[in-house]
């Protein structure tokens, strides 16, 4: 649905580089990397290391992600509440920049969950379940990611607050 609102700001522009940068972290690399793990799995014995104390470390594993989920919620909410723009004469320059630098961390806490099942992997040598590890991370990031209707709502958000007089300081 196209809107006033999109005439004045290039949504497009602006959502671009974070979401790139997030693809990269959340995807790209931990594809490439379970495709390692794929290859191993297949190719290559690896020992469960564990035992029986590997399905203890998965539900460890599991929870540490679980919080780590929440955390990456809680904290781009955050983020994002405090002032993005120390001008408003460059309004949207500045909240293209704070959009992708706040942006970051929160996709780097995302990307290490998929960390977790990687290291299961190479303790346990159970691929099925060091997957899981990477396909919550992946459902995080789809949940955290920049979307238009998010990013609308935080323009209007953070004019708001330049209207009354919060501005980012340096």
């Amino acid at each position: 649905m196209h809107d006033i609102f999109d005439d004045n700001y290039d949504l497009s522009r602006i959502i671009v580089k974070p979401l790139y940068f997030g693809l990269l972290v959340n995807i790209m690399l931990p594809v490439a990397l379970l495709l390692v793990c794929y290859y191993l799995s297949n190719n290559h014995y690896i020992e469960n290391r564990l035992g029986r104390a590997a399905n203890t470390l998965f539900w460890v594993f599991g929870m540490l992600s679980l919080m780590e989920a929440g955390f990456s919620l809680w904290w781009r909410s955050g983020l994002f509440k405090k002032p993005m723009i120390r001008r408003l004469e460059t309004f949207e320059s500045d909240f293209t920049t704070s959009l992708l630098s706040r942006s970051r961390p929160v996709f780097l806490v995302i990307a290490s969950i998929s960390l977790y099942g990687y290291v299961y992997f190479f303790i346990t040598g159970r691929f099925q379940e060091a997957v899981f590890f990477i396909v919550l991370s992946f459902i995080v990031f789809q949940v955290v990611r920049p979307r238009y209707g998010y990013v609308r709502k935080l323009i209007k958000y953070q004019k708001g607050l330049v209207d009354r007089g919060e501005l980012l300081s340096n």
